[in-house]
């Protein structure tokens, strides 16, 4: 998992509220357990005008213009700003998959669905709670501002403007210990891959039985 310490990053706005995993990803492209390959059909639905279905080619397909991830002044937007409750819905893995694909960083919103939430940290994907009225003031200033980027102080637990206000924001502090040195429940474990070594050597011995 990549480490996260400081990140700046082009914000893209997501101005709905009960974003669903549906809408997120749809179900038909849950057919692979690879975190891959996910980010073409990130909101589907709302995305393109054509209805979906996995193996077509994105450029191919019709783009709805109107939909914010299509606007030539958010492509490569690291960022999402969203609404409450984010993520809610069914706990497919997929939903931070394909948002972490596509090449989010960070979700900043007033309040996340659980399960989302718990799977989002997982994968290094940074979701961060701020205040709905700070949310409605950076809708505000991305909306007035074409190349409008955040930058995201892991370490200080801050979230910084262009204009250099920052707001503070909580985190775990295991979650924030995982991000920091890119630990995933994987990296965890290798952390004692001696003392496996060395359980699994004193069983063998003790119990060989079992490895006949």
């Amino acid at each position: 998992m990549e480490k996260f310490h400081t990140f700046t990053g082009l914000v893209a706005p997501m101005d709905r509220a009960n974003v669903d995993t549906d809408a997120i990803i749809p179900k038909q492209f849950l057919k692979s357990i690879k975190r891959s390959g996910f980010g073409q059909n990130l909101f589907d639905e709302w995305r393109y005008l054509d209805h979906g279905e996995p193996g077509m080619d994105p450029a191919q397909r019709q783009p709805n213009p109107d939909f914010v991830l299509n606007q030539p002044r958010y492509q490569a937007a690291q960022i999402l700003l969203a609404r409450a409750n984010f993520g809610c819905g069914s706990s497919r893995e997929h939903a931070p998959w394909s948002l972490q694909d596509y090449g989010f960083r960070v979700i900043v919103a007033p309040s996340f669905a659980d399960i989302f939430f718990n799977n989002c940290f997982k994968i290094g994907l940074l979701p961060i709670i701020l205040d709905s009225a700070i949310l409605d003031r950076l809708f505000e200033e991305v909306k007035l501002n074409i190349g409008y980027s955040l930058t995201v102080d892991l370490e200080n637990q801050m979230v910084i403007t262009p204009s250099k206000e920052a707001f503070n924001f909580e985190v775990d502090s295991f979650r924030k210990h995982c991000l920091l040195n890119g630990l995933d429940e994987i990296g965890l474990t290798l952390q004692h891959a001696e003392k496996i070594k060395q359980f699994e050597q004193k069983r063998r011995t003790e119990q060989p039985w079992l490895f006949a």
